[in-house]
């Protein structure tokens, strides 16, 4: 059977011994309203893990990427996948936006388009980080380390400037085999959070404020994190459009992350437009918006 468009998952939300938890159900509960709403739109869709080495993509005219939140894990094998597939239906978002923002690189090229980021350092892999250089240069006692190709705080480390060599040397080994970034820790993540604004299209649909559980500073909901719909400021809708207008080619979709630095400023944490969770679950007109864009988009 051909479709028109194929939602793609995680082997992991897909297996019929899943986990059962709130996660993996709000998981499928999002994904079933997107099918749902191009179905609507007269779409004939199927819901496909993206390593599922079965399914004959070129059966289907174009692959909408959802939930493949182990990508960073597999990272190898999901680069040979990208690159078979590009050629055999159309990718949404692009193949050259996906392999642009699959890398925190990206938000280098953000601040060079005048949008402010947390100052970021850069590590490359075989490197080792001198993390009493990084603290002096950063003039922070708080610091946070992840790999540049990441998601879900996968590979994660908040450090103090008197934390113990054990983490550090654990960071370093870890460095022998991907590039790092290194950012000032932002103390609004803990006091207040972080804020998500969803635009398709361009345009504002609607947004969320992440918290982190007490004592932890991880904001994701698989981390113990809450997520609870917000109203974002005009200020931050015109910085969000900001940070999108910067994209080129211009994704349909696009979820952008904005803190308060320790300047007190906007900044983009994360522009993300591979896989981003859009916690369609509080606003369904956005999965109804999401179809009917790409209507237009694929006639």
């Amino acid at each position: 059977m051909t479709y028109d468009i194929v939602l793609l998952s995680a082997d992991k939300f897909l297996a019929p011994n899943r986990e059962v938890n709130p996660y993996f159900s709000n998981v499928i509960l999002e994904d079933g309203l997107v099918k749902e709403a191009l179905e609507k739109e007269g779409f004939t869709t199927k819901i496909v893990s993206w390593s599922d080495r079965h399914f004959d993509f070129s059966k289907t005219k174009a692959v909408l990427v959802r939930t493949i939140w182990d990508y960073f894990e597999r990272f190898e094998e999901f680069s040979r996948w990208l690159e078979e597939i590009k050629t055999k239906t159309v990718l949404i978002n692009s193949y050259e936006t996906i392999r642009w923002n699959m890398d925190k690189h990206y938000l280098l090229d953000l601040e060079k388009a005048g949008i402010n980021i947390p100052q970021s350092l850069f590590f490359k892999q075989g490197k080792e980080i001198d993390f009493e250089t990084v603290f002096s240069t950063l003039n922070v006692s708080e610091i946070v380390v992840k790999p540049t190709i990441s998601g879900a705080a996968y590979q994660t480390f908040r450090l103090s400037s008197v934390s113990g060599n054990k983490t550090k040397d654990t960071i370093n080994a870890l460095l022998q085999e991907k590039d790092f970034i290194v950012q000032p820790f932002i103390e609004s993540i803990v006091s207040f959070g972080e804020i998500s604004i969803m635009l398709i299209g361009g345009q504002y649909t609607h947004a969320v404020l992440k918290k982190a559980k007490r004592g932890d500073y991880r904001v994701q909901d698989d981390h113990g994190g809450t997520v609870e719909p917000f109203e974002p400021t005009a200020k931050q809708i015109a910085f969000a459009k900001q940070a999108y207008d910067a994209c080129n080619p211009k994704p349909l979709y696009a979820r952008v992350d904005i803190v308060v630095d320790n300047e007190n400023q906007l900044a983009v944490s994360e522009l993300e437009l591979i896989e981003p969770e859009f916690w369609y679950r509080f606003h369904q007109p956005a999965a109804e918006e999401l179809a009917r864009q790409l209507k237009n988009t694929l006639s």
